[in-house]
């Protein structure tokens, strides 16, 4: 069985500053991209920054909520714990 973990990320597009991960003294993920949010341009590289971030293909990285939003909820599925 999959483990997903579900991420809370402020989502700057448009960024001259991205594609940048930065975490926030409270701990919440901020994400830098170039891309515009049009079309949902923004939020697929979003996932690319994700996965890049936490060593996953982008096909396990998913919008939960906040599509049109600055505020996101992504769900990575985990890879299994090796023994």
């Amino acid at each position: 069985m999959p483990l997903y973990e579900t991420v809370v990320v402020k989502v700057r597009p448009g960024s001259r500053k991205g594609p940048l991960v930065e975490t926030d003294d409270d701990g919440r993920l901020t994400v830098y991209v170039r891309e515009p949010a049009v079309d949902g341009k923004a939020n697929a590289a979003v996932i690319r920054v994700l996965a890049e971030h936490f060593g996953v293909p982008r096909s396990r990285v998913e919008l939960a909520s906040g599509a049109g939003a600055h505020i996101k909820r992504f769900r990575i599925e985990l890879p299994p714990a090796r023994d």
